[in-house]
C-alpha cells in the first residue's frame, strides 16, 4: 500500500486518562486521510502501523489503524 505523506506533517499520538487523543497540524491530519482511504481498499486484515521511529513525533504512543470485514 502506497501511503501519501503531506509535507511539513506532525502528529502525536497521546494516552490520556485511558483516551487516545491524536494531536496533529493540517498536513499531520491530511496524511491522516490520505492513510485511512488507502487502508479503506485494502483487503481485511490490512494495516498501518505508525510510530515515533517511523512517523510520529518523539513520545508518542504507537498507532496501528487496522482493516477490518
Amino acid at each position: 500500500m502506497d501511503l501519501f505523506w503531506e509535507e511539513g506533517f506532525q502528529i502525536d499520538v497521546r494516552i490520556e486518562n485511558g483516551a487516545a487523543v491524536i494531536r496533529a497540524n493540517r498536513e499531520g491530519l491530511l496524511s491522516l486521510a490520505n492513510h485511512l482511504k488507502a487502508l479503506a481498499g485494502e483487503p481485511a486484515g490490512s494495516h498501518i502501523h505508525l510510530d515515533p521511529w517511523n512517523a510520529l513525533e518523539d513520545g508518542s504512543a504507537e498507532l496501528i489503524l487496522e482493516r477490518i470485514d
